[in-house]
């Protein structure tokens, strides 16, 4: 975990598979480390980070698995609940997994005796993206190629059924919005659903395809960000449903977009993971161009740190991170 100066890389850590999904864990878990979870071909490993950005103490970063959870199949997304505490006792990490045999995964476990999991089933296709409800997480959504976003229960129970006009790719709760979802379609579209009335009460269009990725900015409500075709584009709902500001970034395919959690005008972009290297750019509204251009060989995923402008993205047997400016 030393720190990387040839690709700008702050920090690496070293995985014992190639990690195909990487996920801060968003919520407080009443600890000063943050945890991060990873996921490969067989496993989800969970682990805590802590960096010298926030513990002078610290010599660039420190990083220690807590419990790796036998998948037996390839990992393709990961939401965290807000349930998971480590200051709890006997302390409790919860969080669910996508697998490409369409099924979620929730796990649960004390980091002792105590490991549990239970698969949801009803998904007839590839699943793109889940989350939990951000106060309470007793809900899931998942949204995927089938053309539904659907939102469970933690029996495994459907509690609500949308279906979209195109393969969902997003979807995103907001801790201050908990009654609406917002859907992210393939075809360009965002919608935001009530989840009382389960009706679509606003839309967004991107005019452009493939939409492929995304979110809802934690600080500020009334921002959207997504990217499709090889642009970035960025809503201010309160205006108008067609995007504000877009930029193209990636000159083959952008791939995913994350906003900071710690800034409403920072965020990152991923380009396709190309045969030998992705990159990740870092962009802030106030500037024309990227403040932070990274490369890792053939990474996936992209997650920010809860409280520092920090970012992460999964490779090949290992996970890079970038420090940023605010």
């Amino acid at each position: 975990m030393k720190q990387d100066s040839t690709r700008n890389i702050s920090y690496t850590v070293d995985c014992e598979d190639y990690v195909h999904v990487v996920k801060f864990n968003p919520f407080d878990c009443g600890d000063p480390c943050s945890l991060i979870a990873y996921g490969g071909n067989n496993y989800v490993v969970v682990g805590t980070c802590r960096f010298q950005e926030e513990d002078a103490e610290v010599e660039g970063m420190q990083y220690k698995t807590l419990r790796t959870f036998h998948h037996g199949i390839r990992v393709d997304a990961i939401a965290w609940s807000p349930e998971t505490r480590l200051d709890a006792i006997p302390p409790q990490i919860r969080f669910c997994t996508a697998a490409s045999d369409r099924k979620l995964r929730l796990f649960t476990s004390d980091l002792q005796d105590k490991n549990e999991f239970k698969t949801f089933d009803g998904h007839s296709d590839y699943i793109n993206d889940l989350v939990f409800a951000p106060n309470e997480g007793q809900e899931i959504a998942s949204v995927s190629d089938d053309h539904t976003c659907r939102v469970w229960d933690l029996e495994g129970n459907e509690k609500a059924h949308f279906v979209l006009r195109s393969a969902g790719m997003s979807v995103c709760w907001h801790p201050e919005e908990a009654f609406k979802l917002m859907v992210a379609e393939k075809n360009g579209t965002i919608r935001f659903y009530d989840l009382i009335t389960q009706q679509a009460i606003l839309s967004l269009e991107c005019e452009q395809t493939p939409l492929m990725s995304a979110d809802w900015c934690l600080k500020n409500t009334f921002k959207i960000g997504a990217v499709a075709g090889s642009d970035w584009l960025i809503w201010d709902i309160t205006r108008s449903s067609y995007p504000q500001d877009k930029r193209p970034v990636h000159i083959d395919r952008a791939r995913l977009f994350r906003w900071s959690r710690v800034n409403e005008n920072l965020f990152a972009t991923t380009g396709y993971p190309g045969k030998t290297t992705t990159q990740l750019l870092v962009h802030h509204l106030g500037h024309p161009q990227p403040i932070l251009t990274g490369t890792a060989a053939v990474g996936s995923g992209l997650t920010w740190h809860r409280t520092l402008p920090l970012c992460a993205v999964g490779g090949d047997h290992k996970i890079f991170f970038w420090v940023t400016e605010m």
